[in-house]
């Protein structure tokens, strides 16, 4: 099963995506709002960001909430 999850993520989200933070339940999370850029997605399908805040919080799918606003290459 967990294989099957990080390779969905990988699927979905790549390099580039620009996404826009729902809600992260963590002390350190950016505000709700914040966009930020994929950086890579990782060996376990943590999704890697760069946020515009500066911070550099991971996304963890299934758990965070986020939105894919503008997709690379579009």
């Amino acid at each position: 099963m967990f294989g099957q999850k990080k390779e969905f993520v990988k699927k979905m989200y790549h390099v580039g995506d620009v996404v826009e933070l729902v809600h992260m339940d963590d002390a350190q999370a950016p505000p709700s709002g914040t966009r930020g850029e994929i950086l890579f997605v990782d060996d376990i399908g943590q999704i890697h960001v760069r946020w515009e805040n500066g911070s550099g919080l991971a996304l963890i799918y299934g758990e965070d909430r986020f939105k894919v606003v503008e997709r690379k290459g579009e």
